[in-house]
């Protein structure tokens, strides 16, 4: 084997997993911007019944949304002060917890969300299918 066969074999194998590395930092950087619009509604949907943050989280998760806390109480915060949910402190099992529900304005907002969730999943499949 001769050095110049050492060297291309080097820089096609780096060039290979360079490719690797954007192809998949694409592919993640698209997966969530696909997934931000989908939690949004994952949440506002799984809060037409009272829960608090970790069994929010939990529900969502069995359903196979998959949340981590940092992302959760910001987007809850921002949920209810653009008037989405209403939330109250309460104790339960001597510990102090925020509660969440749907306001009257994020119920409408639901439904028209899922209207055009509807919408769009339909158009999609039938893109898809081709």
């Amino acid at each position: 084997m001769t050095i110049d066969t050492v060297c291309h074999t080097v820089c096609a194998i780096q060039w290979v997993m360079h490719s690797m590395t954007i192809e998949t930092n694409l592919f993640e950087n698209i997966r969530m911007e696909l997934r931000r619009g989908s939690l949004i509604l994952a949440v506002l949907a799984q809060l037409r019944t009272e829960q608090y943050g970790y069994t929010l989280r939990k529900a969502l998760s069995e359903h196979g949304m998959e949340i981590d806390e940092g992302t959760l109480y910001p987007l809850l915060r921002r949920l209810e002060s653009q008037g989405l949910l209403v939330s109250e402190w309460r104790e339960e099992d001597k510990r102090n917890k925020r509660f969440y529900i749907l306001s009257a304005g994020g119920k409408t907002i639901l439904k028209q969300l899922l209207s055009e969730w509807k919408s769009i999943d339909s158009s999609l499949n039938g893109i898809v299918r081709g």
